[in-house]
Order: structure tokens, then C-alpha cells, then sequence
């Protein structure tokens, strides 16, 4: 098999099954016990915690467990905006975000809990903000809380936080970024001091350890020093943040995962070789098939793993599949209906012609994908898009 669906998951390394192992099997007791089992389960979640701060750049103390990375990203917007009082809460946010944004602001703006606007993105295909046009808009309706992706699920397509995050501190809004496809990825630095200080450009982020080898079932959200935040689950867990029992053998799997993306992250050079693999990956088919097109175009910064393409006339849907029959795993930057399927919201929110979207596949790696598993999977795609092709010019004749 040739997985090339890593923004989706990623394989748990052995160090990461053995620290899950172990945790079920020694530390299975509840951490929030006072005897000495349970303080055995407590010092390894806060083992895990320092490992995963010590990835990020970030203090212990300003790091809370969830249970997965779309919990984390319910809990800073949903617990920022109930810390606020009613006329107060207010959300600006993108149409390119993963749903577990998206779909959350919609649901906001529909339900009236909250007033929503949707920041103005580039009129050049990439999904990015419009940071000029979204100075103007927040300047004129300000809001309490901003909330973007710092790399984008389908694309890859990096935003640029750090001028959205000084349009933040401008009107006063406190500035969430979903970085679950960036941390792990690529380096990373929350630092602040005892105060809550630095030039970290964010207030919230999100992202969740299994994008990067770790196991599933444990988000992680980082927050400054003084951002009030309401309890969605209530409990005494997570300092009264985030109430129930810890997933310990998970949150012990995601500590040794992060150390094991720091080691990865020191190596500058590994991620411009694996940048460079992408790259050759697309070019192959590109030359083999002029029609297909690559999103975002060339040019704009996206995340060195990530790759996605048109394919014209074809259903990404029967391409999935038929490339999953050779062996090849993939995703279809689109999600099936009642039995219909509709393109990428995100891929349409960035200009992206319905005919192209429909046809549009993600391809991801992993700092384990090698330029063998590229160069089979290029064969296996082009081979499947012409079968497709050809049997779809039968039925038309």
C-alpha cells in the first residue's frame, strides 16, 4: 500500500504504540487518584504535557488536554465567545477553514449565538486573506474573536498569521489559529513569558498529535496567560478547563510523537528534500497529463507535504476508488451525499471552477514518504486517469 493521505492521519511510529502500550498496561489507573498508581498515571500525562510544550515552544501551564483537535478548536471559539456577554460575541473567520470551523461559525451565525463575518480573501486562486481588505472590514465591525487556519487541510496554503495576528491586537479581538496541519510539520514558537508576553502573534491554537505520528483520540489547545476561557465540559480535570477522565495512553503516545517531530523539525534539509519530492510528483503528472492542474498556483507558499490536483471531466470520487483498488490511498478534497458529490467548499471559496473542483484530489506525505512510493504512485495515477478518461469518451460515444 502507498498511503499518501497523511493530512487525514498519520501511522503511529513503534515508540508511540509502545508508550500507548505501556500506559494501558502499568498506567491504567485514573490519574485524578490520590494513591500512588495514580499519581504513577498523573506524572506520565504531565511528562507528556512538557514534551509536547517543549515541540511548540510553549509552558507547560499554558497547555490543556481535549480529546481530540476538533474539540480543542469548539472549545477556544465556543469558550471564548460564552465567556463574553451576549451583544459582545462576535467571530471573523474564512471560508476556507476545515469544518470543524467552518461549519461551527455557520452554525453560530444561524443560531444567533453569535455574530459572524467572513473575511475577504485574494481574487488570485491561493485561499489566502486579504489582509488589506480585512483591515478595512474589522476596522469598520470590529469583532471579539478572529479565527484562522495557520496551513490550510486540502491545499496547503499557509495564511499569514502574523498580519492577521496584528490586525488582532489593532481592534482588541483575541486571535485563534487552528495549526493542526502546521505543528509537526514545521517549526513552531508559542513562547511567552510569566506575564503572557511575547510576539507570538496568536491568543489560541489548536491542533491535535495524531497529524504527526501520534495516536488518535488527543487534541491539544495552547493558550496566553489572562484569555478567559468557559468550561464546556465541566469537571476538575485540566484545572477545571476541560472536565473528564484523561485518555492517558493516548496523551502518553502524543508526548513521545512529539519528540520525535522536534528531532525531525531540526533537520531544515529534510524538509526541502521531501518539498522537492512533492514537487517532482507533480511535475510527472503534470507532463503526462497537460490538463490537470495543481492548487494553489505556482508561487504561493504552502506546506512542503501537500499536493492537490485537478483532474478535468473526471469524478474525484471514482478516481478515489479506483486508485484505493491499486493499492494507492489518497482523498478527494470533496465529501459524498446522498449518493451525490459536491465539490470542495474550500477549493470553490478560492475560485476554483466547479468542472476542476469536482475532479480534485489531495495528496499528502509524511517525513516517512520516499521518492520510490512517489514515483509508483505517479505511474498508478496516470494509468488510472486514462482508464477513466477512456471509459468515460465510450459511454459519451
Amino acid at each position: 500500500m502507498i498511503y499518501l493521505d497523511n493530512n487525514a492521519t498519520t501511522k503511529p511510529t513503534s515508540g508511540v504504540c509502545q508508550a500507548v502500550n505501556d500506559a494501558l498496561t502499568e498506567h491504567w489507573s485514573n490519574p485524578s487518584s490520590v494513591h500512588r498508581a495514580g499519581n504513577a498515571a498523573r506524572a506520565v500525562i504531565e511528562r507528556a504535557r512538557g514534551q509536547i510544550a517543549a515541540l511548540i515552544g510553549a509552558r507547560t501551564r499554558d497547555l490543556l488536554f481535549t480529546g481530540s483537535g476538533t474539540e480543542a478548536i469548539d472549545l477556544s471559539i465556543r469558550g471564548v465567545l460564552s465567556a463574553l456577554p451576549a451583544p459582545a460575541r462576535s467571530l471573523a473567520t474564512t471560508a476556507v477553514e476545515h469544518n470543524a470551523v467552518r461549519d461551527l461559525a455557520e452554525d453560530l451565525a444561524k443560531s444567533r449565538e453569535a455574530k459572524v463575518l467572513w473575511l475577504p480573501l485574494l481574487n488570485d486562486h491561493s485561499g489566502r486573506v486579504d489582509v488589506d481588505a480585512a483591515r478595512t472590514l474589522l476596522k469598520k465591525e470590529p469583532v471579539a474573536l478572529i479565527s484562522v487556519q495557520w496551513a490550510n487541510n486540502e491545499t496547503g496554503v499557509i495564511q499569514p498569521v502574523e498580519e492577521i495576528g496584528a490586525i488582532a491586537r489593532e481592534i482588541g479581538a483575541i486571535f485563534h489559529c487552528d495549526a493542526t496541519q502546521w505543528i509537526g510539520k514545521m517549526p513552531t514558537s508559542l513562547a511567552t513569558d510569566a506575564s503572557g508576553n511575547s510576539d507570538c502573534p496568536f491568543d489560541l491554537v489548536t491542533f491535535s498529535p495524531h497529524k504527526f505520528h501520534g495516536p488518535k483520540g488527543v487534541g491539544v489547545l495552547w493558550s496566553r496567560r489572562g484569555v478567559r476561557i468557559k468550561p464546556l465540559v465541566h469537571g476538575t480535570q485540566e484545572l477545571g478547563r476541560r472536565g473528564g477522565t484523561e485518555n492517558v495512553p493516548g496523551i502518553s503516545g502524543a508526548g513521545v510523537a512529539a519528540d520525535e517531530a522536534a528531532e525531525f523539525l531540526k533537520n531544515a534539509a529534510e524538509r526541502e528534500r521531501l518539498e522537492k519530492l512533492r514537487n517532482d510528483f507533480e511535475a510527472r503528472i503534470l507532463a503526462a497529463l497537460p490538463q490537470a492542474r495543481v492548487t494553489p498556483p505556482a508561487g504561493v507558499k504552502r506546506l512542503w507535504n501537500t499536493s492537490n490536483i485537478a483532474f478535468p471531466t473526471l469524478e474525484a470520487e471514482a478516481l478515489l476508488l479506483l486508485l484505493s483498488e491499486r493499492g494507492l490511498c489518497a482523498s478527494a478534497g470533496a465529501a459524498c451525499s446522498s449518493g451525490s458529490l459536491e465539490p470542495s467548499p474550500v477549493l470553490l471559496a478560492m475560485g476554483l471552477e466547479p468542472a476542476l473542483a469536482h475532479g480534485a484530489l489531495r495528496f499528502s506525505l509524511s517525513r516517512d514518504t520516499t521518492g520510490s512510493e512517489l514515483i509508483e504512485a505517479t505511474s498508478l495515477i496516470i494509468a488510472c486517469v486514462k482508464q477513466l478518461q477512456t471509459s468515460s469518451s465510450h459511454a459519451i460515444g
